[in-house]
């Protein structure tokens, strides 16, 4: 007798999970409580035959959930921990979880995310890595003006960590217990920026030769660091059917209401990737050549230089969009030919 197809749903925790199984009609099967081992998963996913439709949330560490699967012949589907409203439950708990998220596969209306391959989060991790130091590193330095303004001491320089500032702190006096922070404070910066220098070195040894990135870098205001930005957090560009789409899903949108006769627009959604917004953003604002003739016709027309720069990066985001397509960017190398 054949087997009937089997749904898995796995709500995942740190250290344990439940895993519900249910068939084609929505009959639950098997509820199943288990530690977070890859023999037990293995032993629960046997039970749903060959190639099993199996659901698992995005949540916290769940990479290695997700390759063990894969390894297990599972057809996988990463839920989206936002994209899937619970609804209001009288009761919640993780066997009810599992259900749902089975129920959501079974009728075809999982809001699934991205499962980047193994290489492309190795180095999503090198660049979120290296913006979460940057982002300590910048913490640390506004201390140091934070201990400067405490002694009176004026900083006539835009950057006091370049060689004039640095000479500034070598001889400006400070308070026996204000020395000594800042001197504590500049070992610090110098050990931060030792650690991001590696990761621009690894992140540059990953990303030698790809086409993407190299077609990235040719966007006015996109330098290595914001390129390796771009390619980490977009991954495979031909999941996105248009550049519209991809400018959606970095959150570069407006928001859209709609209700009868009834139609709201409001801000950008700000969903997706927070760091690619950033990146985009960032590029945005340092724009020069055409780019800084179309941030200008656009503010004079917006009465709005914010707006201005959120249309600028989607513009810079569509032009990503084809870099990592095609490897090349053609407007741009017409420009430049």
């Amino acid at each position: 007798m054949e087997q009937q197809p089997r749904y898995v749903g796995i709500d995942f925790h740190r250290r344990r999970s439940v895993i519900v199984h249910k068939n084609a009609a929505g009959e639950i099967l098997e509820t199943v409580h288990l530690d977070n081992d890859p023999a037990a998963f293995a032993a629960e996913l046997a039970k749903a035959g060959e190639h099993p439709e199996v659901v698992l949330e995005a949540c916290y560490g769940w990479y290695w959930l997700a390759d063990l699967l894969d390894e297990l012949g599972a057809n996988l589907h990463l839920a989206h921990p936002l994209g899937n409203a619970w609804g209001n439950r009288r009761v919640k708990n993780d066997e009810r979880d599992a259900e749902d998220l089975v129920d959501l596969l079974r009728l075809g209306r999982l809001a699934e995310a991205y499962i980047a391959p193994p290489p492309l989060r190795e180095l999503r991790e090198l660049v979120r890595y290296r913006a979460k130091l940057v982002a300590l590193r910048s913490g640390l330095k506004s201390q140091v003006h934070s201990v400067l303004a405490k002694e009176g001491v004026a900083v006539p320089m835009t950057d006091l960590f370049g060689r004039a500032g640095q000479d500034l702190l070598d001889t400006t006096e400070l308070g026996r217990c204000y020395g000594i922070r800042v001197s504590s404070l500049r070992e610090l910066i110098m050990a931060y920026s030792t650690e991001i220098e590696m990761l621009d070195g690894e992140i540059a040894d990953f990303l030698c030769g790809d086409k993407g990135y190299l077609a990235i870098l040719a966007i006015p205001g996109v330098g290595p660091v914001l390129g390796a930005v771009f390619v980490a957090e977009i991954g495979d560009v031909s999941r996105f059917s248009s550049p519209e789409k991809l400018c959606c899903w970095a959150g570069l949108t407006p928001r859209h209401r709609e209700s009868d006769l009834h139609v709201s627009r409001g801000p950008i959604t700000k969903q997706g990737s927070r760091i690619l917004r950033w990146a985009a953003i960032e590029a945005a604002s340092r724009h020069h050549g055409p780019q800084a003739a179309r941030f200008e016709q656009i503010a004079q027309r917006r009465d709005s230089r914010k707006i201005a720069r959120v249309a600028l990066a989607r513009h810079i985001v569509t032009l990503a969009y084809y870099g990592l397509r095609d490897g090349e960017i053609r407007c741009l190398a017409e420009k430049a030919g």
